[in-house]
């Protein structure tokens, strides 16, 4: 069915994934019940995003929308204008071309070297950003050191495009949280033992 009636999850009341593992458990669970065919449109699914991105515009929530094709898009015109709509709003777009098909209008909607335009509008700002999977098969084998360049040049226009919708939004950075007081030396009797440090990424 078309987006979002049937979200990639499996769960119509909440079609949201919970970091990294729910969206791999969604991708997983798309291979098992998904269906590819045609016509493919992107409208619909940046229309859905929008409307998401548009209900929080106060600068704590920004939307990146990954989209994995073969290059084959039928409804243009209408991908354009709803790029063009969402360009003012805090959200990003991701294309990663799959095959061997040509992307030409995956590059043109990435608006890197002309900015897209849809009905004579001019998008407020790029925020697609289109990479070619094949570009990243190392044929040499090393296939950890060809994913992490893939992810390097995926997410490489995040930053930028999210600080140009901070700043055209005027919403500044918040200042760091105060440093607590530090509270007074123990002695060395009562001194807990040293815990090991844990990182969280």
């Amino acid at each position: 069915p078309p987006y979002p009636r049937c979200p990639q999850n499996g769960n119509q009341e909440n079609p949201s994934c919970c970091g990294i593992d729910g969206i791999l458990e969604a991708y997983h669970h798309s291979l098992r019940t998904v269906q590819l065919y045609g016509p493919t449109n992107f409208a619909p699914v940046v229309t859905h995003v929008a409307r998401t991105a548009a209900a929080v515009q106060d600068g704590s929530q920004y939307s990146v929308l990954l989209i994995i094709t073969d290059g084959v898009i039928s409804d243009m015109a209408q991908t354009k204008e709803a790029i063009v709509n969402a360009a003012k709003l805090p959200m990003s777009i991701i294309i990663i071309g799959v095959g061997q098909a040509e992307f030409d209008a995956m590059v043109e909607l990435d608006g890197d070297d002309v900015r897209i335009s849809s009905r004579g509008k001019l998008a407020e700002r790029d925020i697609v950003q289109f990479v070619p999977f094949r570009d990243y098969v190392d044929r040499t084998g090393n296939h950890v050191l060809s994913m992490a360049r893939l992810a390097r040049d995926v997410l490489a226009e995040i930053p930028d495009q999210l600080v140009s919708y901070m700043k055209a939004q005027g919403i500044r950075p918040r200042p760091p949280p105060a440093a607590p007081e530090p509270s007074p030396p123990r002695s060395p009797a009562r001194t807990p033992p040293a815990s090991p440090l844990h990182t969280h990424i």
